[in-house]
């Protein structure tokens, strides 16, 4: 009963600073904005849309619906090349590729051609989908692969998920990993904010893996915007509520081996200009690295307890 009081506490408390967080608008640092106006052959505007992004290797997508004057934005956009896809009833389909490198906004005029009788689309997967300008070696990791991924540790889960997907990395004590080269040359950029201390179990909790909405792992010589870390730079993009004009959300549970029961949620709301984004997880397990001591022991002279 204890437990659930507890539980219950936490949750309401994190309902409550989520109410009173400050309203998100400042673009942040590893993302971008892709915006614009669908238009048809005379120039004007068409409701109702749909605009599609998505990034086939990564696995990044958003839909998006045009309003009564025909924008639509997406907000929060992790840096990579994507396919954009604009459809209407009536019209023909639209693509375009956008390559999202900056937090200025990319601006696009979309005009749909009239569709004819009969319209027919082929998707082809293409070998230059996985060939980017990007010049440094990096792995993309999206939530679609960090939901099916089984962690080793909660308190430092992100470096569990980079051990695990990202190429030339491997595990090491303590929760930290080893890229090409000095495990002490490895750093976090988080939403542009440089973190270049260790992070491990040992310092301190990371940020929970429900936060994240896509991580890009650079290693093998990073760019020198990142500082001078040389071994390995985690790009870190975090979810966010800017854009969601309807409340999404993620309610999740599991159960393990040594009777290790998790559960959570993920909530996002916001609007075209402000968003708010709550992740809240915890995990009750019965598993211990060594045996525990019930009484403490002092060796004697014969090496007996005494």
């Amino acid at each position: 009963m204890l437990r659930s009081l507890r539980a219950f506490a936490l949750v309401f408390l994190g309902m409550i600073l989520f109410a009173l967080a400050p309203l998100g608008r400042a673009q942040l640092g590893n993302s971008g904005t892709i915006e614009g106006v669908v238009k048809d052959p005379t120039g004007g505007a068409i409701p109702n849309a749909t605009v599609e992004i998505a990034n086939p290797v990564s696995g990044f997508t958003r839909t998006a619906t045009t309003d009564s004057e025909g924008s639509f934005r997406f907000a929060n956009v992790p840096f990579n090349p994507y396919h954009l896809t604009a459809t209407a009833a009536g019209f023909a389909a639209y693509t375009q590729d956008v390559d999202v490198r900056s937090t200025v906004p990319t601006t696009l005029q979309i005009s749909l051609k009239l569709g004819t009788a009969q319209t027919s689309i082929t998707v082809e997967a293409k070998g230059e989908d996985l060939i980017e300008k990007d010049p440094s070696f990096h792995t993309d990791v999206d939530t679609a692969l960090t939901d099916r991924l089984p962690l080793e540790s909660q308190s430092s889960s992100v470096s569990s998920l980079v051990t695990l997907a990202t190429p030339g990395v491997v595990a090491d004590s303590n929760g930290l990993f080893h890229g090409l080269g000095d495990h002490a040359e490895n750093s976090f950029s988080v939403d542009g904010q440089p973190i270049t201390d260790q992070q491990s179990k040992i310092f301190s909790n990371q940020i929970p893996l429900d936060s994240i909405q896509s991580l890009e792992a650079v290693s093998g010589g990073p760019p020198a915007e990142y500082g001078g870390k040389t071994s390995l730079v985690i790009k870190v993009t975090t979810q966010s509520g800017l854009g969601v004009t309807k409340p999404k959300g993620t309610v999740y549970s599991s159960y393990g081996s040594f009777g290790s029961v998790g559960a959570g949620f993920r909530l996002a709301i916001g609007g075209p200009k402000w968003g708010n984004f709550i992740a809240a997880n915890g995990l009750n397990s019965s598993r211990f690295l060594d045996p525990p001591e019930l009484h403490a022991t002092r060796q004697g002279q014969r090496g007996k307890p005494v």
